[in-house]
């Protein structure tokens, strides 16, 4: 027995739903360790990128009045 009690049936929860993003924190987490931009990449470093980039979308949508 595995020890893992109940939890076999769960559905994976998506790190970006955890975040509460619509950005994908996966993707971009895997083009950050293929993109060689550092040795080792933490976790919190892809959910905090996802995250500013979010904002700055939602930001330029809003000033830019033709892309509603």
């Amino acid at each position: 027995m595995s020890g893992r009690g109940k939890n076999a049936g769960k559905k994976a929860v998506s790190r970006s739903s955890k975040a509460g993003l619509q950005f994908p924190v996966g993707r971009i987490s895997r083009f950050l360790k293929a993109g060689k931009y550092a040795t080792r990449v933490g976790a919190g470093a892809p959910v905090y990128l996802a995250a500013v980039l979010e904002y700055l979308a939602a930001e330029v949508r809003l000033y830019s009045p033709g892309l509603s």
